[in-house]
């Protein structure tokens, strides 16, 4: 087992967030729900839809009003409005009592003041920091705080690829990079539209998880530890360079793949074979199931370090953290209902419908029937997944960094050339206008 190293963050007092401002709060704000046997709860869009999260989450409500006599109003918002919702409730004052964010979003949103403290109080009353898994508990908040929000639904990075692919081609799963590109470059078959890899190189979402995952790799940080950003750090910059040569470069994957803005575009075309592989999080394999491939014809293995990488990070620390607004006129409500969200069973519960990881110790993985891919994940998570950094800027590093490889991929797309020159502009451009 390696040692995980968190990273470290800048005292809140001197940080500041872009957009979002500070909560008035108080009893007098008329923001949360007063009435002791009632709550409101906004929940981020886990399922295929909106209407598909009421129908997962509504009997598993209805069990905590049985248990509690407290009842539940509920709101499911898609991602594209949910961090901007909450933007605005934390600026109000009107909102709900208990909401999910990105667990990204930690930190950023514990600096504006407008979610709960969670200390020793609050945490015995949800049953002990222990019963989760320490490194997802830790993007609650930023180091040596008491975190604002808990782990709900844990996600991981695997590499996924075509069984009958590799086997036809008389190839091993890769273990190392160098492997991962052999391979790629083995099952690249342009002439009939197949590609040894897709990514979704136009997303900035997933473009700013691999320039963090391949720079930790690198023995590199994102932020000094005074909570300064540092992307112009060679093992940033070198580690950028070498996920965007797996289409400049090595040519294994689709220039097409700069106008994937999301995953699951990366995932269609993997279920379509026309990619021997892709780099996604677990809840995939119900995306790629219900493109048409059965269980037995695609398998993981954790993304590759380099041969002598400084890490075997495969992954950041992804998933959806449970908060409870500061306004609350229910705190005590609140927090029974962060209980129940993070007990055993309804993790269980929840875990299958949302293709989610357990953010328990204990837990027991329920999003595929496929055992060893079910502990494979829940290794990678526990073991080889390092939050983002811990720092209230978090959120524009997203944007800057993520929109940066956006634009080098389209670059490279269109038969341009990015340089490591050209990376280390790019992430310098980033890196000021966080300063600024």
């Amino acid at each position: 087992m390696r040692r995980r190293t968190l990273l470290t963050a800048a005292p809140l007092a001197a940080a500041g967030v872009t957009g979002l401002a500070a909560c008035g709060g108080g009893s007098g704000s008329g923001g949360s729900n007063e009435s002791p046997d009632s709550l409101t709860y906004w929940a981020s869009n886990q399922g295929t839809s909106l209407e598909h999260d009421k129908e997962v989450l509504t009997p598993v409500l209805e069990r905590f009003e049985e248990e509690t006599g407290i009842s539940v109003s509920l709101e499911v918002i898609g991602w594209n409005d949910l961090q901007t919702r909450i933007q605005t409730a934390i600026t109000s004052g009107q909102g709900p009592d208990v909401v999910n964010i990105g667990n990204t979003w930690g930190v950023s949103l514990q600096s504006t003041g407008g979610l709960l403290d969670l200390g020793d109080e609050e945490f015995e009353a949800l049953g002990g920091r222990d019963k989760y898994v320490e490194a997802a508990l830790a993007t609650g908040g930023a180091p040596d705080t008491d975190p604002t929000s808990v782990p709900l639904y844990g996600l991981a990075y695997g590499m996924f690829y075509n069984v009958r692919m590799f086997e036809e081609a008389g190839l091993e799963p890769p273990t190392t990079w160098e492997e991962m590109v052999e391979a790629a470059k083995e099952l690249t078959d342009p002439d009939n539209g197949v590609y040894g890899m897709s990514l979704a190189a136009g997303s900035y979402t997933e473009n700013n998880h691999f320039a963090f995952i391949n720079a930790v790799q690198n023995g590199a940080a994102l932020n000094t530890p005074d909570g300064e950003p540092s992307f112009t750090e060679d093992g940033v910059v070198d580690g950028i360079l070498r996920y965007l040569d797996l289409m400049q470069k090595h040519k294994v994957v689709n220039p097409s793949n700069a106008q994937f803005d999301n995953g699951t575009m990366s995932v269609t075309s993997f279920a379509n074979e026309e990619s021997a592989l892709i780099i996604n999080q677990n809840n995939a394999h119900s995306t790629i199931e219900s493109n048409g491939m059965t269980p037995d014809q695609f398998a993981a293995v954790p993304f590759p370090a380099p041969e002598g990488a400084a890490s075997d990070c495969a992954s950041h620390l992804a998933g959806i953290n449970l908060a409870i607004m500061k306004d609350t006129q229910n705190r005590d409500g609140a927090l029974e209902f962060m209980k129940f969200m993070t007990s055993p069973e309804t993790q269980k519960e929840l875990g299958k419908p949302f293709a989610a990881l357990p953010v328990l110790k204990d837990g027991e993985p329920t999003f595929t029937e496929d055992t060893e891919q079910a502990e494979l994940f829940m290794e990678i998570y526990a073991e080889r997944a390092e939050p983002l950094p811990l720092v209230p800027w978090e959120d524009q590093f997203e944007t800057s960094v993520g929109q940066a490889m956006n634009d080098m991929f389209a670059t490279i797309a269109t038969g341009g050339t990015v340089t490591r020159d050209d990376v280390m502009t790019a992430m310098q451009t980033a890196q000021d206008s966080i300063r600024a």
